[in-house]
């Protein structure tokens, strides 16, 4: 595969990159994390082709946004509706400093996690101060695609709580969202979800034209397939985030892999040993393998690993353009590692 190659986000009519950029990488703080690591990071994918950029207000309150903005603002032709990447942000988080610090001997820049706050805001007037933000961290004028982030239990147990916010985006948020799309102020509007089942679930009340799905239909794992075909079959567009479930597909089985930010169990280590033999078998390396898959579904439009430098970056995009044989996924799947049903690359 290649990384300039598109695909339109379900019926939108953006077409983005299958590899995209997701920049929640980007979010380490300063200065353990340089901006000079961020922009490497940036200029490789830049230059292997990729050209969706995913990014969020959460993801290091305000850092990733501030470094993906500066960086993508060189890039732009300059007119209103430039087509030369596509980007995408998520609202449903207001990043404020915290008024007991206001004061000069108390500052602090953007993202310092002892001054700069969450609050969690799904009403019309919450997605839209979130969009103002954005923009203003961003530097850029438009944004393509919006997403709702992290309306789970996840991040907001109780149910009550979840309740709560979701009766604010049904009354006014969700409302807000689509007079922006109408007045082509963004270009689709989506869920960017941890909790597989919540598709259907978004699905059946809202319609909407996307998900960011980070996590449950990996390599590793295809519980989530069912959600895809429902989205196939409503035309709505897929993103695949963490395809390389936080590490262990990067790494292989090693000690201290991570499966979703936590040390990898046993089994899951014994099973990724599998995922790489057999690939291995086909002279795959298993990140290949893993960076490809997620594009065999039909309502995928594209992955988006996080990378933090240009070595990673370099990495992704080899993994991404390395050749696959046909056989390999027929042999991941006669040997139990694969859903039988599910869709492969072609």
């Amino acid at each position: 595969m290649k990384a300039a190659a598109t695909r339109e986000v379900g019926r939108t009519g953006v077409e983005v990159t299958q590899l995209g950029f997701g920049a929640g990488a980007l979010k380490l703080p300063r200065p353990a994390y340089s901006d000079d690591d961020a922009t490497a990071a940036l200029e490789t994918t830049w230059a292997g082709g990729v050209r969706y950029y995913d990014t969020a207000p959460f993801y290091g309150r305000g850092i990733s946004e501030q470094r993906l903005g500066r960086f993508l603002g060189g890039h732009c032709s300059g007119g209103h509706g430039d087509q030369s990447f596509v980007l995408s942000t998520k609202v449903g988080r207001l990043i404020r400093p915290a008024r007991a610090v206001q004061r000069p001997a108390a500052r602090t820049g953007i993202g310092d996690l002892a001054t700069w706050e969450v609050h969690y805001d799904y009403t019309r007037d919450g997605v839209l101060r979130s969009i103002e933000d954005s923009i203003q961290r961003l530097g850029i004028s438009a944004i393509d695609l919006v997403l709702v982030h992290d309306l789970d239990t996840v991040h907001l147990a109780p149910q009550a709580r979840m309740d709560a916010h979701t009766d604010d985006l049904l009354r006014s948020g969700w409302a807000a969202l689509q007079d922006l799309k109408a007045q082509g102020v963004i270009r689709g509007v989506g869920f960017g979800i941890n909790e597989i089942g919540l598709v259907s679930h978004w699905l059946d009340r809202f319609d909407p034209d996307l998900f960011l799905v980070a996590g449950p239909y990996t390599l590793m794992e295809q519980g989530g397939l069912a959600e895809l075909d429902r989205c196939a079959e409503r035309g709505a567009g897929v993103v695949i985030g963490q395809p390389l479930a936080s590490g262990i597909l990067a790494t292989g089985p090693a000690e201290g892999a991570t499966y979703y930010y936590r040390e990898a169990a046993a089994e899951e280590q014994e099973r990724a040993r599998r995922l790489q033999e057999v690939c291995a078998s086909f002279g795959v390396p298993l990140p290949a393998a893993a960076v490809q898959f997620p594009l065999g579904h039909p309502a995928v439009a594209a992955v988006i690993p996080g990378v933090k430098n240009a070595g990673e970056a370099r990495s992704c995009l080899e993994a991404f353009g390395h050749d696959i044989p046909a056989d390999l996924w027929a042999a991941l799947k006669d040997a139990g590692l694969l859903a039988a049903d599910a869709p492969t690359p072609g």
